[in-house]
Parts: structure tokens; C-alpha cells; sequence
């Protein structure tokens, strides 16, 4: 079980040099960043490293790619909206992005997922669940 920073706090830190995650750190709550508890999250402990993040020193905090499906597992599809050309900008992060977004499908909210994940990606996720097994269990 880990505690971590994710979200839009997560997005305005960790490492740029591969994904440039969201740029309003400055405006930013940093008394109450978003945490969440991997051990409650289909994504176990992928994409969660150490960072800095103000007034709590070296924490757990979600990459910007775990960032990113954390919002669209919360709900939060409006700020996760833009997230492949503006968070991630990076076109390695697209199957690891699907792959872990797949785990969602089994949820009530799948079809406003799966429309997020269309609008982002277009062919592309058509492609890849077009790949993936239809009778495969889903992880809720």
C-alpha cells in the first residue's frame, strides 16, 4: 500500500524530460495535494516513483502517465481531456497509456472512458481493443 500524489499535482512535477506534464505549479494547492492509495487502484504500484513536492519533502507521486489514468479512474475526464498531446506529448507513452485504461472496462463508466480514450487517440485505440481478447475478465 502506497500513499501517493497524483492528479493534477502530479502533473506539475516529476521528470519533464519524457512527458511534459501540466505547467500551473504555481497555482497549485500544495497544502492539500490529491492523494490517492495504490492499494485501492487497479493500477497497483505502476508509474508511482519518489519526487519533491512542496512543504512534504521526497513522497510517492504518480508519473504523468499514471497521472493521467488516475484522472480518467476517478472520473475527472474533463482535466484529463488534451492529456496525449499536452501532459504526455510523447508517443511512447500510447500503449502503456491503453493497457492500463483497458483495465477500466469493466466499470459503469466505461463508455464515457471509452469516448475519452477514442477522442485522444482515435484509430488508434480503435485498433488496439480491435487486438485485444473479448472474453478477457475485467479488473474492477
Amino acid at each position: 500500500m502506497t500513499r501517493y500524489v497524483s492528479g493534477l499535482h502530479a502533473l506539475n512535477l516529476g521528470d519533464r524530460r519524457t512527458t511534459p506534464g501540466d505547467w500551473h505549479y504555481s497555482s497549485m494547492d500544495w497544502k492539500r495535494p490529491f492523494m490517492l492509495d495504490s492499494s485501492t487502484s487497479p493500477f497497483g504500484e505502476w508509474d508511482i516513483h519518489e519526487s519533491q513536492v512542496p512543504g512534504m519533502g521526497r513522497v510517492p507521486v504518480a508519473g504523468h502517465m499514471r497521472a493521467c489514468v488516475d484522472l480518467i479512474e476517478q472520473g475527472q475526464y474533463g482535466s484529463a481531456q488534451g492529456m496525449r498531446d499536452q501532459f504526455l506529448d510523447n508517443p511512447s507513452t500510447t500503449l502503456p497509456i491503453m493497457q492500463q485504461v483497458w483495465k477500466l472496462r469493466g466499470r459503469q463508466q466505461w463508455p464515457q472512458i471509452d469516448w475519452l480514450m477514442g477522442h485522444e487517440y482515435y484509430g488508434q485505440w480503435l485498433d488496439f481493443k480491435e487486438k485485444q481478447p473479448q472474453d478477457a475478465k475485467a479488473h474492477i
